[in-house]
């Protein structure tokens, strides 16, 4: 007898449907599984027979073939053995074939028959919902996940005699023993009060400027200070005066999330922009993502929010290079033996980094590295990268009278609310286009959106000139004067905005050596 199941799998950061089909007939008996097949998806035979024995079903002696389409698609993981026993059922008759229409269904099976949890949920729901699918059975412990996207039913089973018991039921049965979950029980993540603010940082105004300015426009931002001068303290920070995520972004973010195995029941939707901080020791494979088909990796899950490099000499340069054109694209290329794959990294890179090997150049009452050390060191970041970061600022040593002293500062909540007038003086611009922020803009678009006056590109003539700038910096300095103008609500760019700017290119002079 032919069966047929419907199943997801997960493509890069898409996700498509899949059909598992089985037939059972007589002859020699068998378990043979077809359909470009991983080790994991081939193991799924040994496993499903197990469990379906543990679940007191008796396969009879027959020849029982599995094919899993599309054919030309590579299958990976174990989210297919629940689809596949129920496949099975199907065809030796314990289950109608009508009570999975219009069904899709996903999970991993242990030797007990226990529904366990799958990658790359929320996904596969959604993909399920464009191509109009009634109902979702998944794991339990995926259920929340599953539940954030409306207007389908998402049943969640614990083990294979349940999800048994499920389908063999009518249709007004169904609801009484397994109600279909939905957005209400789901706790968005990370719901608890900021624990950080600005107000604990004393001194380093103009640091705190640069940042404002860069969360206005969404710049990638690079501090550079010795030791204790407040960089990490300031980054982990930035979070709290950066807008709360859309639904449309949170679902983005929690769509990664879930494709790399981030999300569960305690987990299951991300309503705060990420902040990843990875370690100086992090491989290239780590950073942009790993495996035979690449899972989403340390550049991408920051996705929306800011990826923070502490020590940013301390990287390898190899792994430094990779973000090349993610920074400047926003997201990143991984092609592997089954595919080229794409997953979006729309970060804003926040980088800190000492002045030397020992932190302290040019304060030679402390510092001892020669000439020649400091340039090494400097070098270990490359001029391209630096090209690539829209403000750069020096973090100086902060006084005992800054530190002892008792005074009122500014709150994220007062940063934050300047920062959310200027992004909404960007949306009210960029309506109809494809752009959010400042800092996507491009060559082109800046002739469009930032236009300068006489006097003004007068002055970036003479800057250009003098700083010996790349075209990339050029572009970047319009770029940032023109967030310098949203947070003062002026609609032109005027010399007072780009000279500002303009002292955010250390980076500039770093590069030159």
């Amino acid at each position: 007898m032919y069966s047929r199941v419907i199943t997801g799998a997960v493509c890069g950061i898409d996700s498509r449907l899949a059909a598992v089909e089985v037939d059972s007939s007589k002859g020699m008996p068998g378990f043979e599984m077809v359909g470009q097949l991983s080790n994991e998806v081939r193991e799924a035979r040994e496993r499903v027979r197990v469990a379906l024995k543990n679940a007191r079903i008796e396969i009879p002696a027959m020849r029982i073939t599995v094919s899993i389409s599309p054919a030309q698609m590579r299958k990976e993981g174990a989210s297919y053995d629940l689809p596949i026993a129920v496949g099975v059922l199907i065809s030796l008759g314990y289950i109608p074939e009508k009570n999975v229409e219009n069904t899709l269904i996903i999970g991993e099976l242990g030797l007990d028959g226990t529904v366990k949890t799958v990658k790359g949920v929320l996904p596969i729901v959604q993909r399920a919902k464009l191509e109009n699918i009634k109902r979702c059975i998944v794991p339990l412990a995926n259920v929340k996940e599953g539940a954030i996207i409306d207007h389908i039913e998402i049943i969640g089973v614990s083990d294979l005699q349940e999800t048994i018991q499920y389908l063999r039921k009518e249709e007004e049965e169904k609801a009484q023993m397994i109600a279909p979950a939905d957005l209400t029980c789901v706790e968005p993540l990370d719901g608890e009060a900021q624990e950080v603010d600005f107000a604990d940082i004393n001194g380093q105004e103009t640091v705190k400027r640069a940042v404002e300015v860069a969360a206005a426009g969404f710049h990638h931002m690079l501090m550079a200070g010795p030791p204790g001068s407040g960089k990490t303290m300031i980054a982990k920070r930035i979070p709290t005066i950066m807008p709360e995520l859309t639904k449309e972004e949170g679902l983005e973010v929690s769509t990664i999330y879930s494709i790399a195995g981030k999300l569960d029941n305690d987990r299951a939707l991300i309503t705060k922009r990420p902040f990843l901080d990875p370690h100086h020791t992090i491989s290239e494979q780590a950073l942009a993502g790993g495996g035979r088909i690449p899972k989403p990796g340390v550049i991408s899950l920051p996705h929306r929010g800011v990826l923070f490099m502490d020590e940013l000499p301390e990287f390898r340069r190899d792994v430094l290079e990779i973000m090349r054109q993610p920074l400047e694209d926003r997201k990143i290329h991984i092609a592997r033996t089954y595919g080229s794959f794409v997953y979006p990294a729309d970060f804003m890179l926040v980088a800190a980094m000492n002045p030397c090997p020992c932190g302290y150049y040019p304060d030679r009452t402390k510092c001892n590295c020669s000439e020649g050390e400091v340039k090494r060191y400097l070098a270990r970041i490359s001029g391209p990268i630096l090209d690539r970061i829209d403000i750069m600022i020096e973090a100086p040593r902060v006084g005992i009278r800054q530190l002892s002293a008792n005074v009122k500062n500014e709150s994220s909540y007062n940063i934050r609310a300047r920062v959310m007038e200027a992004r909404e003086r960007q949306k009210m611009r960029y309506q109809g286009s494809k752009f959010h922020f400042n800092a996507e803009l491009g060559a082109a678009e800046i002739k469009q959106y930032c236009a300068l006056g006489t006097k003004e590109q007068e002055m970036m003539e003479q800057v250009f000139t003098v700083m010996n700038l790349s075209a990339r910096a050029y572009h970047k300095i319009i770029k940032v004067a023109r967030t310098i103008a949203d947070l003062e609500g002026a609609d032109a760019i005027s010399t007072a905005h780009l000279s500002e700017a303009v002292c955010y290119r250390i980076s500039d002079m770093l590069a030159q050596g």
